[in-house]
């Protein structure tokens, strides 16, 4: 396992790229203003732009740790950030991710959230080494888990009331894949 950092990641339709500052009123506009968008989310949506510029100052400011994975979404075709994935927390003694991620409404149910997240399995594994890639989810959000199985990640159980977000104490559903899983059982390359 190697930290890369948040490298610059293209697929077919997106850019997933870090955020700058100039990315601040799109990401309030876009998706993080949507009480709808954060309903399972454990950060309330965000009162105004300001707020949205705050965060972005925090994660911008990380981006010189190679161990820190904050992503923008870009859709090539609208040329502004639709959302965010990233690593939630990982360990390294295991080589392992939690990825978390979160999409404009008007964006959802059109692919780009699995496609943004199997380019980052993809990433993590080919080019990071990593282990383990998870990630979970609000099972009254099942659309999420829909993108975790779509991207080859197994469902591994729900923890009952273990977790807390903008509905309250919550149970989650985890998923999660291994290196031997993507690789289909070959060593992978480092």
């Amino acid at each position: 396992m190697k930290h890369l950092g948040t490298k610059r990641v293209e697929t077919e339709r997106l850019i997933l790229r870090r955020f700058t500052m100039d990315d601040a009123d799109a990401m309030f506009r876009n998706w993080a203003n949507d009480p709808e968008v954060t309903k399972y989310l454990t950060w309330p949506a965000h009162p105004s732009v300001e707020v949205s510029r705050m965060v972005l100052e925090s994660w911008v400011s990380q981006y010189d740790d190679n161990a820190v994975y904050q992503w923008a979404i870009v859709p090539r075709d609208i040329g502004e950030p639709v959302g965010s994935i990233g690593v939630v927390h990982g360990r390294d003694e295991i080589a392992m991710v939690h990825i978390g991620y979160c999409i404009g409404k008007k964006w959802w149910q059109q692919g780009i959230t699995s496609e943004a997240l199997t380019a980052l399995i993809r990433f993590f594994f080919e080019e990071a080494g990593m282990n383990r890639v998870e990630s979970r989810h609000d099972p009254h959000n099942p659309n999420s888990g829909r993108v975790m199985k779509k991207c080859g990640m197994k469902y591994e159980g729900t923890m009952r009331q273990a977790d807390i977000n903008n509905q309250g104490i919550c149970d989650f559903s985890e998923y999660g894949i291994l290196a031997e899983d993507y690789f289909g059982g070959k060593q992978a390359e480092k």
